[in-house]
């Protein structure tokens, strides 16, 4: 249905034309998205609004506003970019829930099994309908790369990294723009952007291309430690010595600050624990309990 709303309507922000009332909240994400049409200066906590739906698990009616949360995003400047373009990609995606094994932590959550949200609607319907829609827009995207606002392209990247479709296109981009890229944390983000793609899309392959950034001395760090997790999420290989002792060397507190910002850290952090830590242990360390359960005095 997302990718059946013509390109008129799109572009036109004809809202009237998508059957918001079929969905739980419908009504709720089309006052929202009026809200954004007008240009009301308190655009941030309408898109509060959506991403606190998808924090939900109740996607259904904020996967029609992708179409139009892109052509926002891709229109004048306003001051909320990096914000409409992080809802679009939390709606592709479904909530890993602290979910950081080597498996599991650039998957699709769901993309193989069913699931449902908490209104019983399909939620596998939702995130598919959301990256097709972004699949359909990924040339209005792609320009956003090169965003003078590091978070406009790291959100651009991570929403990028959802699409259904057009894979190698985006991978060509994500891998000419990290040629280029001068903030350390968009690098990173565009090394997992580029992992999540190839994990989503088996034939690109990448994790050969993974090991050798991740091996490579004259990568930097942040490029480094991503490309180790990319590599870890692609391939069950058991981890080399090598592998070990570089994460040992260069996943310093300092880097784990530097990727904190990046949607796939942000998603498994706890009070206690860095995203990236978290992330580390568990696969390195699959055994080991969580930070927060050995804290736990009811445990």
């Amino acid at each position: 249905m997302v990718t059946g709303i013509r390109p008129g309507a799109k572009d036109g922000f004809l809202l009237e034309e998508v059957p918001w009332d079929r969905f739980p909240e419908g009504a709720r994400v089309r006052e929202v998205m009026e809200r954004l049409r007008s240009g009301d200066a308190a655009a941030g906590g309408a898109l509060a609004t959506l991403i606190g739906l998808c924090a939900n698990d109740m996607r259904a009616a904020v996967s029609p506003t992708v179409p139009f949360l892109i052509r926002i995003a891709t229109g004048p400047k306003n001051g909320h970019h990096a914000d409409v373009l992080a809802v679009v990609g939390e709606v592709a995606r479904m909530r890993h829930q602290g979910v950081c094994m080597r498996a599991d932590m650039l998957r699709f959550r769901g993309d193989d099994e069913w699931s449902f949200e908490v209104t019983g609607y399909l939620q596998n319907w939702s995130v598919q309908a959301a990256r097709e829609a972004i699949a359909a827009d990924v040339d209005l995207l792609l320009p956003l790369l090169g965003d003078p606002d590091p978070a406009v392209r790291i959100a651009t990247a991570y929403a990028l990294a959802a699409a259904s479709d057009r894979a190698q296109d985006i991978l060509t981009a994500f891998r000419s723009r990290l040629l280029f890229e001068h903030n350390a944390t968009a690098r990173a983000g565009l090394v997992l952007a580029i992992a999540q793609l190839a994990r989503a899309h088996q034939g690109l392959g990448m994790a050969e291309w993974m090991r050798a950034h991740s091996s490579d001395p004259a990568r930097q760090p942040e490029v480094r430690v991503s490309a180790a997790l990319g590599w870890m999420c692609l391939t069950d290989l058991p981890v080399p010595d090598d592998l070990h002792a570089m994460l040992d060397n260069l996943a310093t507190d300092e880097t784990a600050q530097l990727m904190a910002p990046l949607p796939w850290m942000a998603e498994v952090e706890t009070a206690r624990d860095s995203g990236l830590h978290r992330c580390l242990r568990t696969m390195l360390h699959p055994g080991m309990p969580d930070v927060e359960e050995c804290d736990d005095p009811w445990s």
